[in-house]
C-alpha cells in the first residue's frame, strides 16, 4: 500500500517554514537595530520612493475596492434588515474597521507591492547588483532593506486607515444615491458603534501585517541564489507565506483583543 502521509516531506516543510522564520527575524531585528540609516539622505531616497510605488500609487485601487466593498456590505444589510442605520452601522463598523479592513489592504499589498519586492531584490541579486554595491562601500542591507521594511509598513498602515473610511463612506454614499437611504443618519450609527480601543487594534494589525508582508517579501527577494528562474518561486514564497503569516496574526491580535 502506497503511503499516504509523507513524513519527509512534513519534515522538510517544518524544516523549511522555521528556516523562513529565523531568517525574517534576522532581517527584522536589523532593520530596526540600524533604523538610525533612515537619516542618510540616499537611503532615505529609498523609503520615499517605496512610499510612493505602495502607498500613492495604490491610492486608486483602493478606491474602487473599498467602495465596492463597502456597497457590497450595506446592499446586503439593507436587504436583511431595512433601513436600520443602526444594526447597519455596527455591521459595517465591526466588519470593515475589526476585520475586512486591515486584511484586504494586507492581501492587496502582498498582490501588488510583495511579488515585486521579491522579484526585484531577486533580480538584483542574480545580476550581481548586490556585490556591485559592495564593492561601490554600500551595504546592501542598509541601502535595499531597511527603506523598503519601513517604507511598507508605513505604507501599510496609511492605507489601511484610507481603505476603511473609503469602504464606509463611498459605500454608503453609493447605497444612499441608489436606494434613497439617509447618509448622516448611517454615518451617526457608525460613529456610535465604533469605539477606540476597535480602531487602535485595526491599527496595530495593519502595523504587523506590514512589517510581514515587507519582512517575508525582503527574506524571499535576498534568498534568491544565482538562477534566474528563482525569481518567480521567489516571489510565490513572498505572496503564500506573507498570507500564511497575516491570517495567523490575524487571529492572534482578535483573540487576545475580543475574547
Amino acid at each position: 500500500m502506497a503511503q499516504i502521509i509523507n513524513i519527509k516531506k512534513i519534515g522538510e516543510g517544518i524544516t523549511n517554514s522555521a528556516k523562513s522564520i529565523k531568517g525574517c527575524y534576522a532581517l527584522l531585528h536589523y532593520s530596526f537595530k540600524h533604523i538610525s540609516m533612515l537619516y542618510t539622505a540616499p537611503i532615505r531616497t529609498v523609503l520615499y520612493k517605496q512610499m510612493y510605488f505602495t502607498g500613492i500609487e495604490a491610492l486608486s485601487k483602493m478606491t474602487i475596492i473599498g467602495t465596492l466593498i463597502g456597497l457590497v456590505i450595506i446592499t446586503q444589510v439593507t436587504n436583511l434588515v431595512g433601513s436600520n442605520a443602526e444594526l447597519t452601522g455596527k455591521i459595517l463598523a465591526w466588519t470593515v474597521v475589526r476585520e475586512l479592513g486591515p486584511l484586504l489592504a494586507a492581501i492587496i499589498i502582498i498582490a501588488r507591492s510583495g511579488t515585486a519586492i521579491a522579484s526585484e531584490l531577486g533580480s538584483m541579486k542574480v545580476n550581481k547588483e548586490m556585490e556591485n554595491l559592495r564593492v561601490m562601500g554600500i551595504d546592501p542591507m542598509d541601502y535595499l532593506l531597511i527603506p523598503r521594511i519601513f517604507g511598507i509598513t508605513l505604507s501599510v498602515f496609511v492605507i489601511t486607515f484610507y481603505f476603511q473610511i473609503t469602504a464606509v463612506a463611498g459605500g454608503l454614499a453609493i447605497t444612499s444615491i441608489l436606494k434613497d437611504i439617509p447618509f448622516l443618519q448611517h454615518i451617526k450609527g457608525i460613529f456610535t458603534a465604533l469605539s477606540f480601543f476597535e480602531i487602535a487594534v485595526s491599527l496595530l494589525k495593519s502595523l504587523v501585517f506590514g512589517v510581514l508582508i515587507s519582512t517575508v517579501s525582503c527574506y524571499q527577494g535576498f534568498n534568491v541564489k544565482s538562477s534566474i528562474t528563482e525569481i518567480p518561486q521567489a516571489a510565490t514564497r513572498a505572496v503564500m507565506q506573507s498570507l500564511f503569516f497575516v491570517f495567523i496574526f490575524d487571529g492572534i491580535i482578535t483573540l487576545i483583543s475580543y475574547v
